[in-house]
């Protein structure tokens, strides 16, 4: 018996976000788009983690009187559905493998406890359906955790990895992994790295010395750096691109971890707030629950459009 689609799985991902959106609508008495109800909408908006810009550009469709002065709640959610989209649509845009010579490498960041290491092997796996071949590397040297959970993924999965010992030169494992997937032709090396922002100059450092060992091998390299955020910490997810983006030139962004508890609204806060690149979101643990998203979906299920057009 096969699993939920895709659609199921966003939709359970976005419930709680979708449900406080429509619980924050709920009983603003929409008859009247008066200003006092437009302030209520966009207090409303703000509350369900859209984030300010957004609630502000809803607030001013309804305002502009293009719509019955008299609006069904589902007139309203439509609007959202829409702005969320123009915010979504620019972002969405999925890992392009364009890297020549090969390997493409993917540096991925992110603080412990986002998922980084799952994610490592979800984004592998998902290169791997289109054919592309991966490696990984282990640059997590801090963790003697990271690198076993990602020795046991590359297993799983059946990638090769490059990985060393706990305390050991992260730039030396990266130095090797290259020098490996660029023998083999391998066409994506993926490499994890330390993810503890306690001590930013450490981590900026050490970023520093794998870049510059990558620039050695492959003067393109890292071609993206991308930042895995847990969608659970909300509005914290923010401060994280933040400090990310100047302490290692983020690229791209993948979201985690939307499993129907999280605050979903943050994904249209962060494209609305920083425009880099969403490649994909993850609404599960297993290996493929992890994927591109459509725009246009994720923007009316955050919008509860579809309990009102489906249910």
């Amino acid at each position: 018996m096969s699993g939920p689609s895709w659609h199921e799985r966003l939709l359970g991902g976005f419930r709680k976000t979708s449900d406080r959106l429509i619980g924050n609508l709920a009983g603003l008495g929409l008859a009247r788009l008066d200003e006092a109800t437009l302030d209520d909408i966009e207090e409303a908006l703000i509350a369900s983690d859209l984030g300010p810009a957004t609630a502000a550009r809803v607030r001013q469709r309804l305002a502009e009187g293009q719509f019955e002065r008299n609006m069904e709640e589902l007139g309203i959610r439509l609007v959202v559905a829409e702005e969320v989209a123009k915010v979504l649509a620019p972002v969405a845009r999925k890992l392009e493998v364009e890297a020549f010579p090969r390997p493409q490498v993917i540096l991925v960041i992110g603080v412990n406890g986002s998922g980084k290491t799952t994610t490592i092997a979800k984004i592998a796996n998902l290169l791997m359906e289109q054919d592309y071949s991966v490696m990984l590397a282990a640059g997590d040297t801090f963790r003697a955790a990271a690198i076993g959970q990602l020795r046991t993924w590359a297993e799983r999965i059946g990638v090769p990895i490059v990985s060393g010992a706990e305390g050991g030169d992260a730039a030396g494992i990266v130095f090797e992994a290259v020098k490996q997937a660029t023998e083999k032709g391998t066409d994506v090396l993926i490499v994890d790295t330390a993810g503890r922002l306690q001590n930013k100059t450490e981590l900026m450092d050490e970023l520093a010395k794998i870049r510059r060992v990558l620039g050695r091998l492959n003067p393109a390299a890292p071609h993206d750096v991308v930042l895995v955020l847990d969608a659970t910490t909300g509005q914290n997810a923010l401060n994280q691109i933040e400090v990310f983006k100047e302490v290692a030139g983020v690229t791209g962004l993948v979201m985690t971890k939307l499993d129907g508890t999280a605050r979903g609204g943050v994904l249209v806060a962060a494209a609305e707030k920083y425009g880099l690149p969403i490649h994909a979101i993850g609404v599960g643990e297993k290996v493929d629950d992890l994927r591109p998203f459509n725009a246009e979906e994720v923007a009316r299920i955050i919008a509860g459009v579809e309990e009102l057009t489906n249910g």
